[in-house]
């Protein structure tokens, strides 16, 4: 699609044209789907958090400055909109001392040998306050101290929660690793 015909779908979006909202839907909502899941326990969440963070990007489109590209502004929406969800329902705290200067075990032939999908499969394992914390971190990349400002808590509490996520995907890992060995060695 080019420039043009994308700027045309957005003048249609910001005047509430429900064929050019359509077709920006269709456009982004593959990839935004993918997002959700990172911030989102199950499919059915993943897809209530795309169609509500879809009907902020409509009625927001107008705010859109063309600064940045267009994919990253809606993906800013969806994690906007799967951390107000998460803020609504669930609390993070900060962990002990033990967790905040774990150290990372190499893991790295291990990890060399789980698919994508299993990977994010064990991160959808994690709690939701620890997926949000990992997700915000390993994937989007924030800071924590950008994260503590987005969830309302302390870089400190941001800190924790990332540390004992990776500690907990470690273990699923080595779980994982360890199954699928004692697998094939009996095959």
């Amino acid at each position: 699609m080019n420039e043009v015909e994308l700027d045309d779908i957005l003048k249609g979006c910001i005047a509430r044209k429900r064929k050019d909202q359509e077709r920006l839907f269709n456009l982004y909502s593959e990839e935004m789907f993918g997002v959700c899941l990172y911030y989102s326990k199950d499919y059915t969440e993943a897809e209530d958090t795309l169609h509500e963070g879809f009907m902020k990007v409509f009625q927001k489109i107008g705010q859109y400055k063309h600064k940045g590209s267009l994919p990253g502004w809606i993906r800013r929406v969806m994690i906007n909109t799967a951390l107000e969800k998460f803020r609504k329902h669930h609390q993070l705290y900060a962990l002990g001392d033990d967790f905040e200067n774990y150290d990372d075990i190499n893991s790295d032939n291990i990890i060399s040998d789980l698919s994508a999908q299993d990977l994010i499969k064990l991160v959808r394992e994690l709690s939701p306050q620890y997926r949000i914390v990992f997700n915000l971190y390993a994937i989007e990349g924030y800071s924590h101290k950008e994260i503590g400002q987005m969830l309302g808590i302390s870089d400190g509490t941001s800190k924790s929660n990332l540390a004992r996520a990776r500690y907990i995907l470690q273990n699923k890992v080595k779980k994982y690793f360890y199954t699928s060995s004692s697998i094939k060695d009996v095959k």
